[in-house]
């Protein structure tokens, strides 16, 4: 099976990888896939650097599609996959309601299991 990734290049996109290591089963691929739009993705090589338990399964695929959410979407259907992970980050009612939500958008239109996660906030 496949897990895909949600990815950004930051905290909650970082979080949303660590949680994919932790939930993928021995050599279970993990497909990472652009959530923003121009979003610049990591190689396969930067991945297994920075999350080393993913050498040799890890690809990074990028949609057809216009719309993060879509491509995400349409990349988990292709695929057949057992997870979705995405990482959440805090927005402000307005700010969902003028700008929308990619990860909102994953939730209610994936056909498998999403998880969402949030970084971990740093302590005193």
């Amino acid at each position: 099976m496949t897990i895909v990734v949600a990815y950004a290049d930051t905290p909650p996109g970082h979080a949303a990888v660590t949680a994919a290591v932790a939930e993928s089963r021995g050599g279970e691929a993990v497909v990472i896939v652009p959530a923003v739009r121009d979003e610049r993705v990591p190689d396969v090589a930067e991945l297994e650097g920075r999350w080393p338990e993913l050498a040799g399964r890890v690809e990074v695929e990028r949609g057809d599609l216009g719309d993060p959410s879509d491509t995400v979407i349409q990349v988990s259907q292709r695929l057949d996959a057992r997870l979705v992970v995405l990482g959440l980050r805090a927005r402000t009612p307005v700010g969902k309601l003028v700008f929308g939500s990619t990860a909102q958008r994953i939730l209610l239109d994936a056909t498998c299991p999403v998880l969402a996660v949030k970084p971990s906030v740093a302590g005193p």
